[in-house]
């Protein structure tokens, strides 16, 4: 059990080292400002490559398997991440009442949604993340042991606040293995939101 929490610490650590914190400029109330992350639209693959690696590092100090990035759930993550800006709130549920699992059927996702995290924010992609390592809830998203895919994506405002999405999804159903116990069967998932 230590050697998993040193892990997860260590990789963290390089996490927070890779985000380039510069001196904060700090406001009239006292407080520092937000720093503006342009993202371009050259960098979407740097940045979802980006998080993919950050995101197997994380799950490999935890002992478990690694992610693929999954084109549906990007686009599932991108709609919901353009939603949240337009509602104005992080927010698990569309504008629409759709629920991650929702989006994910939506663009043709065949497995299952196993957690959603969203943030709001000026932060990094990294920044994000370290974030939400930081919080049991969506850690439990990013670690969790059923994942095999990962969809990332966000919104930027003309402003620079950002609106970040990262959905966890099974395999598609055909590789998930069922038992033939006569049990009810339900579908949940873990959410967490930062």
């Amino acid at each position: 059990m230590k050697r998993r929490e040193i892990l997860i610490g260590l990789a963290m650590t390089g996490l927070a080292a890779c985000s380039g914190n510069t001196a904060a400029r700090i406001g009239s109330d006292g407080l520092p400002l937000p720093q503006v992350y342009n993202i371009g639209p050259g960098d979407t693959g740097d940045i979802q490559f980006r998080m993919l690696d950050s995101v197997n590092a994380l799950r490999q100090a935890a002992g478990v398997a690694p992610v693929e990035l999954d084109a549906q759930l990007n686009a599932a993550a991108a709609t919901h991440s353009r939603d949240m800006a337009a509602q104005n709130r992080p927010w698990l549920f569309g504008s629409d009442g759709s629920s991650p699992l929702d989006r994910a059927r939506r663009v043709g996702f065949q497995g299952n949604v196993v957690g959603e995290n969203i943030s709001e924010s000026f932060e990094t992609e990294l920044e994000t993340l370290a974030a939400w390592m930081n919080q049991p809830d969506t850690r439990a998203v990013i670690i969790d042991a059923k994942a095999r895919r990962m969809g990332i994506a966000w919104f930027q405002e003309p402003a620079g606040k950002l609106w970040w999405t990262l959905t966890m999804g099974t395999g598609p159903m055909a590789n998930i293995q069922q038992s033939t116990a006569p049990t009810a069967q339900t579908t949940g998932f873990q959410l967490g939101t930062f």
